[in-house]
């Protein structure tokens, strides 16, 4: 699916949120590293298509896009305010932790489980993530998504495969990415799992 230039981000209220859920006790009483939890067992019971997984993944290379063409014609700030939107429309934050890990991310930052990570990582411009640069931010000017599997289980769904970028000057980059999605309780699909990393290379 080969998208060009698009300059309409997603656009939707947040979803009623879910409350984070405390941190387990091991049953034996020991110390457990501390990690986040999201209660998703209460999100809405409808079936996942194959089709809604599809649009939300053209809805974010087209945000990707949007937010790239807005920086260059606006500045950080109307960049970062138009990220904020699609973060709060396409990610999970709303119904607790997400599995964000970004392709450009190193130690100890790796893992972005927060709503003010991701942010970084899109925009940059946050001391508390003082090694992004904003990954939406660099030109961005299509996309194109290959799939390798779509895998539905009733109100979950995962995707796995590559998705090429390419910039303002012809550059195409290409990274490995896995998407999970939930429906919230509004029926739309949020990402509560994103993981990217660039291919594999023997050199």
């Amino acid at each position: 699916m080969r998208k060009t230039l698009a300059l309409t981000a997603i656009t939707g209220l947040l979803a009623a949120g879910l409350p984070l859920v405390a941190m387990p006790t091991a049953a034996n009483a020991q110390a457990v590293d501390a990690y986040a939890v999201a209660d998703l067992s209460a999100v809405a019971a409808a079936p996942i298509t194959v089709e809604e997984v599809l649009a939300a993944q053209r809805a974010w290379g087209d945000a990707l896009v949007a937010i790239a063409t807005e920086y260059d014609r606006n500045g950080q700030p109307a960049a970062r305010r138009l990220a904020e939107q699609v973060i709060d429309s396409a990610y999970g934050y709303n119904l607790g932790p997400v599995a964000f890990k970004p392709t450009l991310a190193a130690a100890p930052t790796t893992f972005r489980t927060t709503r003010a990570g991701a942010l970084a990582y899109f925009v940059g411009g946050d001391r508390d993530f003082p090694g992004d640069s904003g990954f939406a931010l660099k030109g961005w000017r299509s996309y194109e998504i290959d799939n390798a599997a779509i895998i539905i289980n009733g109100t979950t769904a995962i995707s796995m495969g590559n998705v090429r970028i390419t910039n303002s000057s012809g550059a195409v980059t290409t990274v490995d990415k896995t998407w999970g999605y939930v429906r919230d309780r509004e029926g739309n699909l949020r990402i509560v799992l994103h993981h990217s990393s660039l291919p594999y290379s023997a050199d």
